[in-house]
């Protein structure tokens, strides 16, 4: 007698790699790992050892029933199981009184000799009858309710009452989810919001077996770009490009005359230059300065000693710049009494400076050992792109660019200057005389296309943009922490369930500490504190590390990429506005994102202690999203402790501070409330107040703490250095002192804050919260990136900003390169992908040049 339990039934699965298991007396059961959709529910997942049972004890049952009658109909039953619990082949069309195992074979399988038991969906909403073939006979099948428990998220059937949803009857595949479940995982999703739509049918599933789907990159709410609207992109990428590309010429033409002169030629372009050895893929640097070499450069011909053009050019100015001393790093007191060890750091020896200058003919020789080279040859000139092809790509662009009227920054007045009750704009400054103090929000679903161009404005002002509720956009999928971990855990230990170690920071340190994964996670949630009742606040910072974020988390990428507001500029892979998007296929590319930053917060100011991200500058445009916030209730004796800690911290600030340099020991705090709306506070500087911001940490800046909160003793970078975070209290004597202040805003949850390169900024964390950023590098803020390459490349050679990264140079060669090619009509629109299982074309190389 056939039957078909309930507790199994989900259409068009078939069951592979079918292995026998114990059942513990029950007999041997199939099992195997089952295929529906894409993955099917429960696969490699774990199996209910009771559903495990009952199935077993089904088929026994069922084989000594078929031997004892071969035409009686009566109800069968079983201890735990109800005879509806099941459906027999009779009561689904069959003949004649005959009883069979119904069987599904797939063709893959048939070849192989393995077949699989066949399960079926029915629901009571569909049709009453349906035709069915069978044995070449046309027979009709009557329609039995849906009675199964089993939860798609848990795969159980036993806890209580299930939801089914309705939205899946059109594919045939109908699913359920436990009301357990439900509150545990969609806390904010309604029974009848599951009923209507489920989780699965949404795309934000967040069961084992969904986790590990390798999704698509696709949003289905993203405005397509028409071929005129890419045309006009790629003119005003150019124009905006071509003052940089001239710069790099002009480098680049310097040093063929300097090279043409040494070899006695008239004219330079007569000139010769031997192509660089370097292969593709590798990334080139300058060993003096650290800066990433794209094109022309000099090189050793003995110890490939490599030198950029802008070192070449200041050691024949005679003013060679970089090269500083170690810094001295020691500790403070509080953390002295805590049991943390005490330790000096001298900087390490170094020889005397080498007065490096060049010939009278202008060469440069390669300089002594202990500077890397070998010290016995003149650096000859190298290239990678081949002849004069960045001469001849600025001619291209200014063709292009004659007659290309664009607007200007200033061209009309903004509406964000005398804002209106719309919702698109928030006051984040009290400026006198200044049209900045409103800031760019639009609101993520309502953004039209004249939205972008109002954006476009204010990124040409340099300011920061808030998009609220971006979230929207995505599918739905949770940011919670404990799902983020269960879905990293699924991927990376498929094999085993043994806990990771995570290295986080440790804000009252400011030093690096070993953690449970699932320990923070947890502490995320509901705090972490230490035998004192002191809160312990961590901060995990990139993980997973961003160059494996797609690996280990596939569809939080792909859902974060979907939430991307203005994707002209963000998408990380097919933006035109990206200069990043424009690297060869075959080119190393600069680490862009996503960038994961899990922080511990409360709203009580502590000083030292508080999760803040300390004022810093990035190279590059930015955009950072809020995904998740959590509010963590303190207790009465953890609150006590809380101000026993400020105390102790304002004694050690009079005492080591404040006294020693003549200053007030009063400092007002920036207190919050718990039921505060948002979860970050931000401090972002406008790119012209730069220089004053500077001037203001140099005069004060022993009055800040850092690493195991011990007052600075020097600065080598007030902005890049990292150590500084501006309290209240300072903000408002720079504001007296310096006349300028920044933007000041709490993010909020959904919120995308997008951050000019060049803007100092800092964060303080008011809750524990989860925020994902996303670099870019647009062609607004090129001129920012140059500077701050610039100022990296000064550094000492063991500061942590000194390596530039970014590759700015190359990146702004490519996109002309790419963007005249579209503009001449020699390169078409990319193609979209093809799906998963057809035939690849073979992929053509994108190799403009010889270049990396």
């Amino acid at each position: 007698m056939a039957m078909i339990c309930r507790d199994r039934l989900y259409s068009q699965v078939y069951y592979r790699k079918r292995r026998r298991q114990d059942t513990g007396g029950g007999g041997l059961v199939e099992k195997g790992e089952g295929i529906l959709g894409i993955q099917s529910e429960g696969a490699k997942g774990e199996e209910d050892e009771e559903s495990n049972l009952t199935l077993a004890l089904m088929m026994k049952k069922l084989r000594e029933k078929k031997k004892k009658t071969a035409s009686e109909t009566q109800p069968v039953s079983f201890e735990g199981l109800e005879h509806k619990d099941f459906i027999f082949d009779d009561q689904i069309g069959g003949q004649n009184g005959k009883r069979e195992e119904i069987k599904v074979i797939d063709e893959e399988f048939q070849q192989n000799g393995d077949l699989g038991f066949a399960t079926e969906e029915l629901d009571d909403e569909i049709e009453e009858g349906f035709m069915k073939k069978r044995n070449g006979v046309v027979e009709e099948k009557k329609v039995i309710p849906d009675v199964s428990t089993m939860c798609h998220q848990c795969q159980r059937n036993d806890k209580g009452r299930v939801v089914r949803c309705r939205g899946c009857l059109k594919r045939g595949e109908r699913k359920r989810y436990c009301v357990h479940c439900i509150k545990n995982w969609y806390p904010n999703t309604s029974e009848e919001a599951i009923a209507e739509a489920c989780p699965f049918c949404l795309g934000n599933c967040n069961c084992k077996a969904c986790l590990r789907l390798d999704v698509p990159r696709r949003c289905l709410k993203n405005r397509e770009i028409g071929e005129d609207e890419r045309l006009e992109h790629c003119k005003y990428l150019v124009h905006q490009l071509l003052p940089y590309l001239k710069r790099i010429n002009d480098e680049q033409v310097r040093e063929m005359v300097f090279e043409a002169r040494r070899q006695g030629l008239v004219d330079f372009e007569e000139l010769e230059i031997e192509k660089s050895n370097c292969r593709v893929g590798e990334r080139m640097y300058c060993n003096n300065c650290k800066t990433s070499i794209f094109d022309f450069h000099r090189s050793c011909p003995g110890c490939q000693y490599d030198l950029c053009l802008m070192c070449c050019r200041e050691i024949r100015d005679g003013e060679l710049k970089g090269g500083g001393e170690e810094t001295v790093v020691t500790m403070g007191q509080i953390a002295q009494r805590n049991g943390v060890r005490t330790r000096s750091v001298k900087p390490s020896s170094s020889n005397p400076k080498f007065d490096w200058k060049a010939d009278k003919d202008g060469s440069i020789h390669c300089p002594p050992e202990h500077m890397e080279g070998c010290g016995k040859y003149p650096l000859e000139l190298r290239c990678f792109f081949p002849g004069n092809e960045v001469m001849e790509l600025v001619n291209k662009a200014k063709k292009i660019n004659e007659g290309y009227k664009i607007m200007h920054a200033s061209s009309e007045t903004c509406s964000c200057i005398n804002p209106v009750d719309d919702g698109k704009s928030r006051k984040t400054a009290s400026r006198g005389d200044s049209e900045d103090n409103y800031l760019f929000c639009p609101r993520a679903e309502s953004i039209q296309p004249e939205d972008f161009e109002h954006f476009q404005r204010h990124w040409m002002r340099g300011e920061p943009v808030i998009v609220s509720n971006a979230l929207a956009n995505g599918s739905g999928l949770s940011w919670e922490p404990l799902v983020m971990w269960r879905a990293f855990r699924q991927v990376n230990n498929t094999k085993h369930d043994k806990d990771v170690e995570l290295q986080a920071i440790d804000c009252s340190k400011w030093s690096f500490t070993d953690v449970n994964m699932h320990k923070f996670f947890t502490g995320y949630s509901e705090g972490m504190f230490d035998a004192k009742h002191y809160p312990q606040i961590l901060k995990l910072k990139d993980w997973p590390p961003s160059t494996e974020f797609d690996k280990r988390l596939p569809r939080h990428g792909t859902e974060f990429v979907c939430c991307l507001p203005f994707k002209e500029y963000t998408h990380p892979t097919s933006s035109i506005l990206n200069l990043a998007c424009h690297l060869p296929k075959a080119a190393v590319k600069p680490d862009m994102g996503p960038k994961t930053y899990i922080a511990y917060g409360i709203a009580q100011e502590l000083g030292c202690r508080d999760s803040v991200t300390k004022l810093h500058c990035d190279m590059s445009d930015a955009v950072n999203i809020l995904t998740h916030t959590a509010q963590v209730t303190l207790k009465p004796e953890q609150l006590a402790a809380i101000d026993e800690l400020k105390r102790e911290h304002r004694e050690q600030d009079q005492k080591e501070i404040f006294q020693k340099y003549g200053k007030s020991g009063s400092e007002p705090q920036e207190e919050f409330d718990d039921a505060c709306e948002g979860a970050a506070l931000w401090d972002i500087f406008r790119v012209q107040d730069v220089p004053k911001l500077e001037q203001y940490i140099k005069k004060h800046y022993r009055e800040f703490r850092h690493i195991h909160s011990k007052p600075l003793q020097q600065v080598v970078h007030p902005i890049h250095d990292q150590t500084i975070y501006l309290t209240v209290e300072h903000k408002m004597k720079l504001k007296v002192e310096y006349g300028i202040e920044p933007w000041t805003f709490v993010q909020k949850l959904g919120d995308a804050v997008f951050i000019p390169a060049g803007c100092p900024h800092q964060v303080r964390n008011l809750m524990s919260c989860i925020k994902v950023a996303m670099d870019f590098v647009s062609p607004e803020t090129v001129g920012q990136c140059f500077r701050l390459t610039e100022e990296f490349r000064t550094l000492p050679p063991d500061h942590r900003a000194s390596e530039d990264k970014l590759e700015v140079k190359k990146m702004i060669v490519h996109a002309v390169l790419d963007a005249v090619e579209v503009i001449s009509g020699k390169k078409k629109r990319p193609k979209p992908r093809r799906k998963k299982g057809t035939a690849r074309r073979k992929a053509r190389v994108f190799d403009k040049t010889n270049c990396i």
